[in-house]
């Protein structure tokens, strides 16, 4: 399976073919490359599949490089972009800024030129993309939690930070006041008052939302998902996941995808 796909836009055989065969090896297999001569293929191509890193002439015949930015932009996809050209022109280069190009390469392009900003292209993609699970996956009542955890005694910022790093085993109100040295009828009452959720509550929020950044961020099987996520039956969990999100792993996943 490939990590990234990188689209290489360009009318001219040589250069686009001379990028591709630099990209390939820089990737060893790692990365999807796939090039387009011209905007019509690379519009076709992004019909079909998600581009994170966009590698573009800026003039070509019939459809240029904005506007194939202006498309994709249209269409949803915002794909980290990289703007080639052999013409160093003020306002090719002002327009471009417009669409979040990150580089305005020149024409003939240097390797060490070209990979350190596709490199540099991966990682804001990478992180566009954590940033965007992010925002899926966001529990206004964790984040409430969370807040309130940064004003928490320590016991219970150990106790949190506790449960985060056992999520997939059985953790028990028992096992965590044991470990920060606590009554567990002291420690169930002082978690509610700090975190403003009880024990269990906390529990199946954290684990919904390991669920939900599984789904969205892997091919895992539902039962590996509900596995990773602290649930020894699969069928408790789709069960659980249906009460509280409304509907089931499956559909989540096929509707965030």
């Amino acid at each position: 399976m490939y990590d990234k796909t990188i689209l290489i836009v360009d009318d001219e055989p040589r250069a686009r073919e001379g990028i591709k065969r630099m990209l390939e090896k820089w990737a060893e297999g790692k990365h999807y490359i796939l090039t387009a001569s011209n905007g019509i293929e690379a519009l076709e191509i992004i019909e079909k599949q998600k581009v994170h890193i966009l590698l573009t002439d800026i003039r070509m015949p019939e459809i240029s490089g904005l506007q194939i930015m202006e498309k994709m932009k249209e269409k949803g996809q915002t794909p980290v972009v990289i703007v080639i050209s052999a013409y160093p022109e003020f306002e090719y280069a002002q327009k471009a800024i417009g669409f979040g190009v990150i580089h305005y390469l020149l024409k003939p392009i240097g390797k060490s030129q070209l990979i350190e900003a596709i490199e540099e292209g991966i990682r804001l993609a990478e992180k566009k993309e954590r940033a965007g699970v992010i925002e899926k996956i966001v529990d206004d009542k964790l984040v409430h939690a969370f807040d309130k955890n940064s004003g928490a005694r320590e016991p219970i910022r150990e106790a949190i930070q506790f449960i985060d790093q056992h999520l997939k085993e059985e953790i028990s109100l028992k096992d965590v006041a044991e470990y920060v040295h606590l009554n567990p009828s002291y420690f169930s009452v002082l978690f509610k008052e700090q975190v403003h959720l009880t024990f269990s509550e906390y529990i199946t929020r954290r684990r919904m939302q390991r669920a939900k950044e599984l789904l969205i961020t892997t091919n895992l099987p539902i039962s590996e998902v509900a596995e990773e996520a602290g649930y020894k039956t699969t069928k408790y969990f789709i069960k659980l996941f249906k009460e509280i999100e409304g509907i089931t792993p499956s559909v989540y996943r096929r509707n965030q995808q």
